[in-house]
């Protein structure tokens, strides 16, 4: 099934911030700083006014920010502008200092996905008064009520959610499974990341309306932190729990998770008589090569991501274009059957 999403406009400017240029410029990859690291005295200056751009990312050593770091890169430099990639290591504190440090170095703008929301209005506060635009990749920079306070860009995360659950209710409905005893739902969720919670709202919304007679006590529900490993470790606790299910039905809120939940079921035994769907599909191309119980992904594109959030920022730096407040990327379903023709170079 493909479902394409569509775009969301946008009609939000930001203000109040000025261009500025200095710091460190990256060599022929991403340059990559820890959190507390200072630019290398071996790392050459950027070219006089060419503007220094920091990518600062939650998870950095996660395929999916690894691949948005890249396009953004390619998109700043191809703009006159040299990138700075760091790695906040899902480290609240870590991040703090990475913005710190950008600020110090007088980055012209940066790109970021914070790791703990709650520090987003200290986080746009800083930037604000260094005169640093920021626009927020992936998860937003918002109040506790949830208003953005920085232009995002990311994906249509609910609608993204139907797809899968619709996806995973007609594989259920395809392959006889919801009249069976042994048949189970999880839903492996992120509810302290608020571009995750409506994923998992909208697969759990889509599979109900198609499968209305699911019995609601055979759906369960996980949490984790966005990594491999807990994924894998919120999914086995679950599986052990219920040994009288044989046929799981995971739906996940990203890839990383899924294929946690694809590792617990094999090491359970359990892979050969149930059902994952990824989310983003940057990882489930691997899956679909190796024949796993990964059976299909809602694909959304990493480069979209990326590309898209440094423009935004680029122009508004060189241009003056006021930034667009919400941004959304479009995605599709894949399965191993369509993927290499779907994602392009991006399967490989």
């Amino acid at each position: 099934m493909k479902r394409f999403m569509s775009l969301i406009p946008a009609v939000f400017c930001a203000a109040g911030f000025l261009s500025g240029c200095g710091g460190t410029a990256s060599t022929g990859a991403m340059a990559t700083q820890s959190a507390n690291a200072t630019p290398s005295a071996a790392t050459p200056a950027p070219a006089a006014g060419k503007p220094v751009i920091y990518g600062i990312y939650k998870a950095g050593d996660q395929q999916w920010f690894i691949d948005e770091g890249k396009a953004a890169e390619t998109k700043v430099k191809a703009m006159g502008g040299d990138f700075i990639y760091v790695d906040a290591k899902m480290n609240p504190e870590e991040y703090l200092k990475d913005i710190d440090n950008a600020i110090a170095n007088k980055a012209a703008g940066i790109l970021t996905c914070i790791p703990d929301q709650t520090l987003s209005q200290s986080v746009v506060d800083k930037l604000k008064s260094a005169n640093i635009p920021v626009v927020a990749a992936d998860d937003a920079l918002q109040d506790a009520s949830g208003k953005k306070l920085a232009p995002w860009v990311g994906i249509d995360a609910y609608n993204i959610g139907v797809a899968n659950g619709e996806w995973m209710a007609k594989y259920t409905t395809d392959n006889k499974l919801a009249e069976k005893s042994e048949t189970a739902v999880l839903l492996l969720t992120m509810d302290t990341v608020s571009s995750c919670v409506p994923r998992t709202q909208g697969e759990s919304d889509a599979f109900t309306k198609a499968i209305p007679t699911f019995p609601k006590d055979k759906m369960y529900r996980a949490d984790y932190d966005g990594q491999t490993s807990k994924g894998f470790d919120a999914a086995s606790a679950i599986y052990t729990a219920h040994p009288e299910i044989k046929n799981w039905l995971v739906m996940t809120a990203n890839e990383e998770g899924a294929v946690g939940a694809v590792r617990a079921l094999e090491q359970a035994n359990l892979d050969k008589t149930s059902c994952v769907i990824g989310l983003g599909g940057y990882l489930a191309k691997d899956e679909f090569a190796k024949g796993s119980c990964m059976k299909a992904a809602t694909y959304f594109s990493s480069d979209a991501v990326g590309g898209t959030s440094a423009e935004i920022l680029m122009n508004f730096i060189l241009k003056g274009t006021a930034m667009k407040q919400e941004t959304a990327v479009p995605a599709i379903i894949v399965t191993p059957e369509n993927y290499k023709q779907v994602m392009g170079a991006a399967a490989n």
